[in-house]
């Protein structure tokens, strides 16, 4: 029983990493591009407004990463019903949003914190690992939440998660109290 535990174990993490490893390259990749965003808007266009500055880098961020984590991290959970998916991914990125523009905020209406770099790290630094944590579990647990599919590379997957207990191969009949085949029995000395 507690080897048939420690595999599933085992089987749940090395799922778990591998879709962590995937979520963080979209995740470097949105991060490239909602900091790419995120600095040209505020060093232009929308000078004086990096609050909805990031609003929109984020937003510009969360529609890269609902495509990439949707074909790619998470294609083996994606939802049928597409429509339900994108709202969820959409409300799930909403909350992210407000998690890294509220660190603008704070930075910069509470700590008094304008110069760009502040703001920068406010946003883009400690609002986006903050939001990347919540969206991880959030993307994970509601938004991508479909049981494992057929998908040849995730094939043995419900094996990991599920919890089979097979004979070893040799091993005599339920109920035999002898050595597995092939096993000569113990003797003691005594």
């Amino acid at each position: 029983m507690i080897t048939t535990l420690a595999d599933r174990i085992r089987g749940l993490a090395s799922l778990f990493w591998r879709e962590v490893a995937k979520f963080g390259a979209v995740g470097g990749v949105a991060f490239v591009i909602d900091s790419a965003v995120y600095i040209w808007l505020f060093s232009g266009p929308m000078h004086g407004s990096e609050v909805w500055a990031k609003a929109i880098a984020t937003i510009v961020a969360s529609i890269f990463s609902w495509v990439a984590n949707r074909f790619w991290t998470f294609r083996h959970r994606k939802q049928a019903n597409v429509v339900r998916e994108a709202v969820l991914f959409a409300v799930m990125n909403l909350v992210g949003l407000l998690i890294a523009s509220g660190c603008v905020w704070v930075a910069k209406y509470i700590l008094n914190l304008n110069d760009k770099p502040s703001l920068f790290i406010a946003g883009s630094v400690v609002g986006l690992i903050l939001g990347t944590v919540f969206r991880f579990f959030a993307y994970r647990f509601w938004v991508f939440n479909e049981e494992l599919d057929a998908e040849p590379a995730y094939s043995k997957d419900h094996e990991l998660i599920e919890v089979h207990h097979r004979p070893k191969a040799g091993v005599a009949e339920a109920g035999h109290a002898g050595p597995p085949t092939g096993e000569l029995p113990s003797v003691k000395n005594g």
